[in-house]
């Protein structure tokens, strides 16, 4: 079972303490080229220009800003990689998935499922409400964002998945030997992480209602089917298309994106939907597909505890 490959006497918690601090160093160590980028900026200094997401985004052209901020999940994934295999002495693949490989027909699955969503959702509401968007298509700056997307955003969303649905689902797990403490608790921290969103401050803190509830679907996604599979295809998925489909003034990511929406930023059924309607019917669609069972077993049940 996925969970329980990291539940063994040598994981203390402790190690996974040292093991996060370690893969934010290494996040901090990617962040040198945009500290260099700013430095050499004549217009600005390191010390005028914020490092947080919605300044840097701002300040650069869009897709040597995106570069730049995306750059820093390649060293966060190596710095990831490094504590799995040598702090923990695991397979990077006992993070992954319980499987003997990795499936790339889930990741692909979950990718191309959730792409179509977002593609016809899109689409929808630009019909319903088209002058909320502006057309923002430019064909060369367009074709270095789809390299960009395509090369950097799985590091960013990859990243995620491993450290929270992998690494701390297993830690937590060890610590507390059962299953729904690891669910709750890594949903609520990836939500929070996201506190410094530029969204949070536009739309009020009822984002996090999306934010907490998709960690919590991922979550279950990877403890229903015993990897991490279909979770790394769908944030990429949500990441990638969403980049390339549309962007705004006040989004995380700015980018030279098909549409541009202009309408002001307000919470709705934007923010409750996925959670409450489209993740449901998500979860149902995947467990016909892979055939799931056994959810309370799955999601609640105790764990053995290794012995120390």
């Amino acid at each position: 079972m996925f969970i329980e490959q990291g539940v063994r006497a040598t994981n203390r918690f402790w190690k996974y303490i040292v093991g996060s601090v370690v893969v934010i160093l290494a996040s901090v160590l990617g962040q040198v080229p945009l500290l260099v980028a700013l430095k050499m900026d004549t217009a600005t200094s390191v010390a005028s220009v914020s490092l947080d997401s919605e300044s840097v985004l701002h300040h650069f052209e869009p897709n040597i800003s995106l570069f730049l901020v995306l750059l820093s999940f390649v060293f966060a994934m190596l710095g990831f990689y490094f504590v799995v295999t040598k702090l923990h002495q695991q397979r990077f693949l006992s993070v992954t998935t319980s499987r003997s490989k990795v499936d790339w027909g889930r990741i692909f699955f979950a990718f191309g499922l959730w792409s179509l969503f977002t593609i016809v959702a899109t689409i929808v509401y630009y019909q319903l409400d088209p002058q909320s968007y502006q057309w923002n298509f430019k064909p060369v700056p367009f074709a270095i964002l789809v390299v960009i997307a395509v090369v950097l955003i799985p590091f960013q969303t990859s990243t995620e998945e491993y450290v929270f649905r992998g690494y701390l689902m297993q830690g937590f797990a060890n610590l507390s030997g059962n299953k729904w403490f690891p669910l709750l608790m890594t949903s609520v921290i990836f939500g929070g992480l996201h506190l410094f969103n530029p969204e949070v401050a536009k739309l009020g803190n009822i984002i996090f209602v999306y934010y907490i509830g998709t960690g919590l679907f991922l979550g279950i996604l990877t403890l229903m089917d015993e990897g991490l599979e279909l979770a790394l295809g769908f944030h990429a998925a949500n990441n990638c298309i969403g980049a390339l489909l549309i962007t705004s003034d006040w989004s995380a990511f700015q980018t030279h994106s098909i549409l541009k929406e202009v309408a002001a930023p307000q919470s709705g059924l934007d923010v409750i939907l996925p959670v409450v309607v489209v993740y449901p019917i998500l979860l149902y669609i995947f467990s016909c597909k892979y055939q799931w069972t056994n959810w309370k077993q799955k999601l609640t049940a105790k764990i053995a505890p290794p012995k120390f």
